[in-house]
């Protein structure tokens, strides 16, 4: 295949087990951008989390932020899209699953991502390494104000369920107008209706006039299945989850072997 973008996960996938980006794949990075290649980020994270390692990955160019709903340029700031999540939305579900589940934390990520609306005893569970943010400076606010605005992604977790059980009674629930992931962070993450990564790398990819066909993406978690799917050629790693694995066309050796940089090397001949 002709390659002309790769699209790729970062915790899990690009990072290794300690959120470093190797020399080795760094090469392969490299070496894919000096054929022109496109190497994009499409991640959970928001923009702070991408700066944090952006310069030891390369990344200089487009980004995709939220799961798919913001694209931005890591170099002067410049914005494609921005898909919101409607605040009548968020309410209705938060009500719908406080009814469920009694002592929820809700978070709102806002202003491209620059803004991080948590409610009063968020910060108190949450760690560095959750959102790339020190919980010292989430403060914390009543839930109506986590809940009167939209929101690129809403963020739900428990201070002792599992993510894993908020999303299964989520998803009971038979609510609609949005999307809701895992991506292995601590938290359920909920985006707008019809916002996956694939249809962020989509619109991307039309922005710049690269065929899906010529897309190679990598990818561990659930959140990453709708893109595998999508690209040209999708690859998961070695760790991912069944659902995962069968969504991509191949699969490779684990972050910590640097699966991502094997493929590229084999790719680039």
């Amino acid at each position: 295949m002709t390659v002309r973008l790769i699209a790729t996960d970062l915790d899990g996938t690009l990072l290794d087990s300690s959120s470093t980006v190797t020399p080795r794949t760094r090469a392969a990075l490299d070496a894919a951008r000096a054929r022109d290649i496109h190497v994009v980020p499409v991640t959970a994270r928001q923009p702070i989390g991408l700066r944090a390692i952006a310069g030891d990955a390369g990344f200089e160019g487009w980004a995709l932020c939220s799961n798919g709903a913001y694209a931005v340029r890591l170099d002067d700031g410049r914005m494609l899209f921005a898909e919101e999540l409607p605040a009548d939305t968020i309410r209705v579900l938060v009500e719908a699953l406080r009814a469920s589940i009694p002592g929820l934390l809700f978070a709102s990520v806002r202003e491209g991502g620059e803004s991080f609306v948590a409610q009063h005893g968020y910060a108190e569970i949450a760690q560095l390494s959750d959102h790339k943010r020190d919980p010292r400076t989430m403060g914390g606010v009543p839930l109506e104000q986590v809940l009167a605005a939209p929101s690129l992604k809403l963020v739900i977790r428990h201070p002792e369920l599992a993510p894993a059980a908020l999303f299964d009674t989520l998803r009971s629930l038979g609510l609609t107008g949005f999307e809701a992931t895992l991506s292995g962070a601590p938290f359920v993450e909920v985006m707008a209706e019809g916002v996956t990564k694939a249809t962020g790398l989509a619109r991307l990819c039309e922005h710049l006039g690269i065929d899906r066909a010529d897309v190679v993406a990598f990818g561990d978690a659930l959140n990453d299945v709708e893109m595998l799917r999508w690209a040209g050629h999708g690859v998961a790693m070695a760790h991912a989850e069944p659902v995962v694995q069968d969504a991509a066309d191949e699969t490779t050796a684990s972050n910590d072997d640097d699966g991502v940089a094997q493929v590229i090397e084999r790719l680039l001949g």
